[in-house]
Protein backbone atom coordinates (compact mmCIF):
# COMPACT_ATOMS: atom_id res chain seq x y z
CA UNK A 1 0.00 0.00 0.00
CA UNK A 2 1.20 3.50 -0.86
CA UNK A 3 1.21 5.62 2.28
CA UNK A 4 -0.21 9.14 1.96
CA UNK A 5 -0.08 12.25 4.07
CA UNK A 6 -3.63 13.56 4.15
CA UNK A 7 -3.61 17.27 5.10
CA UNK A 8 -7.06 18.52 6.04
CA UNK A 9 -8.20 22.07 6.60
CA UNK A 10 -11.00 22.39 9.16
CA UNK A 11 -13.47 25.21 8.53
CA UNK A 12 -15.37 24.88 5.28
CA UNK A 13 -13.59 21.60 4.54
CA UNK A 14 -13.58 18.89 7.19
CA UNK A 15 -16.18 20.64 9.37
CA UNK A 16 -19.75 21.14 8.20
CA UNK A 17 -21.53 24.49 8.32
CA UNK A 18 -22.32 23.95 11.99
CA UNK A 19 -18.56 23.66 12.70
CA UNK A 20 -18.98 19.98 13.49
CA UNK A 21 -17.52 16.68 12.29
CA UNK A 22 -20.12 14.44 10.70
CA UNK A 23 -20.26 10.77 11.57
CA UNK A 24 -19.19 9.81 8.06
CA UNK A 25 -16.22 12.17 8.11
CA UNK A 26 -15.04 10.76 11.43
CA UNK A 27 -15.40 7.18 10.24
CA UNK A 28 -13.62 7.86 6.93
CA UNK A 29 -10.64 9.64 8.45
CA UNK A 30 -10.29 7.05 11.20
CA UNK A 31 -10.34 4.32 8.58
CA UNK A 32 -7.68 6.09 6.52
CA UNK A 33 -5.47 6.29 9.60
CA UNK A 34 -6.11 2.65 10.47
CA UNK A 35 -5.01 1.65 6.97
CA UNK A 36 -1.66 3.35 7.52
CA UNK A 37 -2.12 6.82 6.10
CA UNK A 38 -1.02 9.91 8.05
CA UNK A 39 -4.03 12.12 8.70
CA UNK A 40 -3.03 15.62 9.81
CA UNK A 41 -5.18 18.62 10.63
CA UNK A 42 -3.66 21.73 9.04
CA UNK A 43 -5.62 24.75 10.17
CA UNK A 44 -5.50 28.46 10.74
CA UNK A 45 -7.15 27.84 14.09
CA UNK A 46 -5.18 27.87 17.30
CA UNK A 47 -4.77 24.62 19.20
CA UNK A 48 -7.15 26.03 21.81
CA UNK A 49 -10.06 25.78 19.35
CA UNK A 50 -9.00 22.80 17.25
CA UNK A 51 -7.76 20.21 19.74
CA UNK A 52 -11.28 18.90 20.28
CA UNK A 53 -11.50 17.81 16.63
CA UNK A 54 -8.12 16.08 16.83
CA UNK A 55 -9.39 14.12 19.83
CA UNK A 56 -12.74 13.37 18.22
CA UNK A 57 -10.98 11.88 15.21
CA UNK A 58 -8.75 9.82 17.49
CA UNK A 59 -5.60 11.01 15.74
CA UNK A 60 -2.06 10.23 16.89
CA UNK A 61 -0.18 12.09 14.16
CA UNK A 62 1.16 15.64 14.18
CA UNK A 63 -1.06 18.62 13.46
CA UNK A 64 -0.40 22.16 12.24
CA UNK A 65 -1.96 25.29 13.76
CA UNK A 66 -1.86 29.02 13.05
CA UNK A 67 -1.58 28.42 9.28
CA UNK A 68 1.82 26.76 9.67
CA UNK A 69 3.35 28.59 12.64
CA UNK A 70 3.00 25.60 14.99
CA UNK A 71 3.55 21.88 14.32
CA UNK A 72 3.13 19.45 17.21
CA UNK A 73 1.66 16.17 18.41
CA UNK A 74 -1.01 16.89 21.03
CA UNK A 75 -0.80 15.23 24.44
CA UNK A 76 2.81 14.15 24.07
CA UNK A 77 6.34 15.40 23.70
CA UNK A 78 7.31 15.38 20.02
CA UNK A 79 10.96 16.16 19.48
CA UNK A 80 10.48 17.77 16.01
CA UNK A 81 7.85 20.22 17.35
CA UNK A 82 8.33 23.82 16.25
CA UNK A 83 6.64 27.13 17.01
CA UNK A 84 7.46 30.28 15.02
CA UNK A 85 6.73 33.35 17.11
CA UNK A 86 6.61 37.10 16.57
CA UNK A 87 8.12 39.72 18.84
CA UNK A 88 5.83 40.60 21.73
CA UNK A 89 6.61 44.28 21.15
CA UNK A 90 4.61 44.13 17.92
CA UNK A 91 1.54 43.01 19.83
CA UNK A 92 2.01 45.71 22.46
CA UNK A 93 2.60 48.41 19.83
CA UNK A 94 -0.59 47.47 17.96
CA UNK A 95 -2.42 47.45 21.28
CA UNK A 96 -1.24 50.98 22.10
CA UNK A 97 -2.39 52.24 18.67
CA UNK A 98 -5.55 50.16 18.46
CA UNK A 99 -8.02 53.04 18.50
CA UNK A 100 -6.36 55.02 15.71
CA UNK A 101 -5.93 51.89 13.58
CA UNK A 102 -9.55 50.82 13.98
CA UNK A 103 -8.72 47.66 15.95
CA UNK A 104 -11.60 46.50 18.12
CA UNK A 105 -10.43 43.20 19.58
CA UNK A 106 -6.82 42.05 19.49
CA UNK A 107 -5.78 38.61 20.67
CA UNK A 108 -2.29 37.21 21.06
CA UNK A 109 -1.90 33.44 21.25
CA UNK A 110 0.63 30.68 21.40
CA UNK A 111 0.21 26.94 21.78
CA UNK A 112 -1.28 27.01 25.28
CA UNK A 113 -2.07 30.65 26.09
CA UNK A 114 -4.34 33.47 24.98
CA UNK A 115 -4.33 37.16 25.82
CA UNK A 116 -6.85 39.74 24.61
CA UNK A 117 -7.57 43.42 25.15
CA UNK A 118 -11.25 42.62 25.77
CA UNK A 119 -13.83 39.89 25.42
CA UNK A 120 -15.80 39.74 22.18
CA UNK A 121 -19.31 38.83 21.10
CA UNK A 122 -18.17 38.19 17.52
CA UNK A 123 -17.18 34.70 16.35
CA UNK A 124 -17.11 33.05 19.78
CA UNK A 125 -15.33 30.03 18.31
CA UNK A 126 -12.35 32.24 17.52
CA UNK A 127 -12.41 35.36 19.68
CA UNK A 128 -12.71 35.00 23.46
CA UNK A 129 -16.21 35.42 24.86
CA UNK A 130 -14.63 35.84 28.30
CA UNK A 131 -11.15 36.43 29.67
CA UNK A 132 -9.59 36.22 33.12
CA UNK A 133 -7.56 38.97 34.76
CA UNK A 134 -4.33 37.19 33.78
CA UNK A 135 -5.46 36.98 30.15
CA UNK A 136 -5.86 40.72 29.69
CA UNK A 137 -3.39 41.77 27.00
CA UNK A 138 -0.84 44.14 28.52
CA UNK A 139 2.90 44.38 29.07
CA UNK A 140 2.70 42.61 32.40
CA UNK A 141 0.65 39.58 31.36
CA UNK A 142 2.25 39.07 27.93
CA UNK A 143 5.35 37.35 29.24
CA UNK A 144 6.36 35.56 26.02
CA UNK A 145 6.37 36.09 22.28
CA UNK A 146 3.02 35.12 20.72
CA UNK A 147 2.70 32.78 17.76
CA UNK A 148 -0.13 34.72 16.12
CA UNK A 149 -2.18 37.88 16.53
CA UNK A 150 -5.83 38.04 15.53
CA UNK A 151 -7.27 41.50 14.93
CA UNK A 152 -10.96 42.31 14.62
CA UNK A 153 -11.09 45.71 12.93
CA UNK A 154 -13.41 48.42 11.70
CA UNK A 155 -14.03 47.60 7.99
CA UNK A 156 -13.44 51.21 6.95
CA UNK A 157 -9.91 51.04 8.40
CA UNK A 158 -8.88 47.82 6.64
CA UNK A 159 -6.39 49.28 4.17
CA UNK A 160 -4.90 51.64 6.75
CA UNK A 161 -4.36 48.79 9.18
CA UNK A 162 -2.74 46.50 6.60
CA UNK A 163 -0.56 49.34 5.34
CA UNK A 164 0.63 50.33 8.80
CA UNK A 165 1.51 46.77 9.82
CA UNK A 166 3.25 46.07 6.53
CA UNK A 167 5.12 49.37 6.54
CA UNK A 168 6.32 49.04 10.12
CA UNK A 169 6.79 45.30 10.54
CA UNK A 170 6.70 43.87 7.02
CA UNK A 171 10.24 42.52 7.28
CA UNK A 172 9.22 40.36 10.24
CA UNK A 173 5.56 39.44 9.76
CA UNK A 174 2.95 38.52 7.18
CA UNK A 175 -0.67 39.65 7.25
CA UNK A 176 -3.59 37.51 6.10
CA UNK A 177 -7.16 38.72 5.80
CA UNK A 178 -9.73 36.10 6.72
CA UNK A 179 -12.41 35.10 4.26
CA UNK A 180 -16.09 35.27 5.10
CA UNK A 181 -18.23 38.15 6.37
CA UNK A 182 -16.13 39.13 9.38
CA UNK A 183 -13.49 41.86 9.41
CA UNK A 184 -10.60 39.90 10.86
CA UNK A 185 -6.95 39.63 9.92
CA UNK A 186 -4.11 37.54 11.24
CA UNK A 187 -0.48 38.48 11.84
CA UNK A 188 2.13 35.70 11.84
CA UNK A 189 5.89 35.36 11.46
CA UNK A 190 7.30 36.15 8.02
CA UNK A 191 7.00 33.31 5.52
CA UNK A 192 4.45 31.31 7.51
CA UNK A 193 1.92 29.41 5.40
CA UNK A 194 0.24 26.03 5.49
CA UNK A 195 2.49 24.59 2.78
CA UNK A 196 5.49 25.09 5.03
CA UNK A 197 3.85 23.06 7.79
CA UNK A 198 2.79 20.30 5.40
CA UNK A 199 6.29 20.05 3.91
CA UNK A 200 7.72 19.73 7.41
CA UNK A 201 5.29 16.94 8.35
CA UNK A 202 6.01 15.11 5.10
CA UNK A 203 9.72 15.20 5.90
CA UNK A 204 9.17 13.87 9.42
CA UNK A 205 7.02 10.99 8.18
CA UNK A 206 9.14 10.30 5.07
CA UNK A 207 6.25 10.95 2.69
CA UNK A 208 7.12 11.99 -0.87
CA UNK A 209 5.55 15.24 -2.06
CA UNK A 210 3.64 13.36 -4.74
CA UNK A 211 1.94 11.30 -2.03
CA UNK A 212 0.51 14.32 -0.20
CA UNK A 213 -3.24 14.84 -0.52
CA UNK A 214 -4.50 18.20 0.72
CA UNK A 215 -8.07 19.47 1.08
CA UNK A 216 -9.06 23.13 1.40
CA UNK A 217 -11.56 25.82 0.53
CA UNK A 218 -10.20 29.29 1.31
CA UNK A 219 -7.38 31.67 0.41
CA UNK A 220 -5.09 30.43 3.18
CA UNK A 221 -5.18 26.94 1.62
CA UNK A 222 -3.79 28.06 -1.76
CA UNK A 223 -0.09 27.33 -1.14
CA UNK A 224 -0.90 24.00 0.52
CA UNK A 225 -3.02 22.78 -2.38
CA UNK A 226 -0.40 23.93 -4.88
CA UNK A 227 2.37 22.17 -2.96
CA UNK A 228 0.58 18.87 -2.47
CA UNK A 229 0.93 16.12 -5.02
CA UNK A 230 -2.85 16.18 -5.16
CA UNK A 231 -4.59 19.36 -4.05
CA UNK A 232 -8.35 19.00 -3.67
CA UNK A 233 -10.71 21.97 -3.52
CA UNK A 234 -14.06 21.59 -1.86
CA UNK A 235 -17.17 22.09 -3.95
CA UNK A 236 -17.86 25.14 -1.78
CA UNK A 237 -14.33 26.55 -2.21
CA UNK A 238 -13.74 30.07 -3.47
CA UNK A 239 -13.00 30.27 -7.24
CA UNK A 240 -9.26 30.97 -6.85
CA UNK A 241 -8.81 27.79 -4.81
CA UNK A 242 -10.62 25.71 -7.43
CA UNK A 243 -8.24 27.13 -10.03
CA UNK A 244 -5.09 25.93 -8.24
CA UNK A 245 -6.52 22.52 -7.29
CA UNK A 246 -5.96 19.25 -9.13
CA UNK A 247 -9.53 18.21 -8.48
CA UNK A 248 -12.77 19.35 -6.86
CA UNK A 249 -15.03 17.31 -4.58
CA UNK A 250 -18.45 16.45 -5.96
CA UNK A 251 -20.11 17.45 -2.70
CA UNK A 252 -19.60 20.43 -0.40
CA UNK A 253 -18.47 20.46 3.22
CA UNK A 254 -22.07 20.23 4.46
CA UNK A 255 -22.62 16.96 2.54
CA UNK A 256 -19.48 14.98 3.40
CA UNK A 257 -17.55 16.08 0.33
CA UNK A 258 -14.16 15.28 1.83
CA UNK A 259 -15.27 11.87 3.12
CA UNK A 260 -16.82 10.84 -0.20
CA UNK A 261 -13.78 11.91 -2.19
CA UNK A 262 -11.20 10.35 0.11
CA UNK A 263 -13.07 7.09 0.44
CA UNK A 264 -13.25 6.69 -3.34
CA UNK A 265 -9.70 7.89 -4.04
CA UNK A 266 -8.04 5.63 -1.46
CA UNK A 267 -10.49 2.79 -2.10
CA UNK A 268 -11.12 2.50 1.60
CA UNK A 269 -12.74 -0.75 2.67
CA UNK A 270 -16.42 -0.44 3.47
Amino acid sequence: MKQHLIAIDLDGTTLNNQSQLSKQTVETLRQAAQEGHIVSIVTGRSYRISGQFYDQLGLKSAMVNFNGALAHVPHQHWKPEYQKSINREIALDLLSHSSELGIKTITAENKMNLWANQQSDVMPDFLPASITKDEILNSINLTSDPTALTLQYNPTEKQLLIHEITEKYGADVDVRVWGGPYSILEVVSKGIQKARGVAYLAKQYNIDQQNIIAFGDEDNDAEMLSFAGRGIAMQNAIPSIKQVANDITADDNDHDGLAHYLSAYLKLAR
